[in-house]
């Protein structure tokens, strides 16, 4: 998944700079120390993949991803020419998988919309490549998923 990450702050990166870049300070101070076995690991992964997803929401799924494919036949002709390659059906199984875990981190049994639309844009930011015409009008992928979002219908 592709991430946007800021820069640190000057302190921070100072900081960054104290722990990590002496190579005998290094293997002292930054010690890992597990919070979970892996055990525990693979249990909430299990509870996580049985999280309910219905039906409704699966279809949204798909809308979602087809619409990155084809966005003429969803009522976006503007951003045709914008999109060179949609997302692939991995996109599907991944923007399932995490809608599922930010329904889990949200205390919840059940995957809504929201948790889809929350994770949508880090999922398909990098599976949306984008033409020639989106770089020279300067349309990012992230403006091309937003719109996808606002059109497709919620379940």
């Amino acid at each position: 998944m592709k991430l946007r990450v800021g820069y640190p702050t000057k302190t921070e990166e100072r900081q960054i700079l104290d722990r990590m870049g002496d190579a005998t300070e290094n293997s002292a101070s930054a010690m890992v120390r597990p919070v979970l076995t892996p055990a525990q690991i693979d249990a909430l992964q299990k509870l996580v993949r049985e999280l309910y997803a219905d039906e409704r929401i699966k279809g949204y799924l798909v809308e979602l991803v087809a619409a990155t494919r084809d966005p003429r036949a969803y009522g976006l002709p503007d951003l045709a020419d914008f999109v060179q390659y949609g997302a692939s059906p991995r996109a599907t199984l991944a923007l399932l998988s995490t809608a599922r875990a930010h329904a889990f981190l949200q205390g919840r049994g059940y995957v809504m919309p929201e948790d889809v639309k929350e994770v949508a844009p880090d999922v398909l930011r990098h599976r949306v490549l984008l033409s020639y015409e989106a770089e020279a009008e300067n349309v990012s992928s992230d403006q091309v998923v937003s719109r996808i979002l606002e059109r497709i219908e919620v379940p």
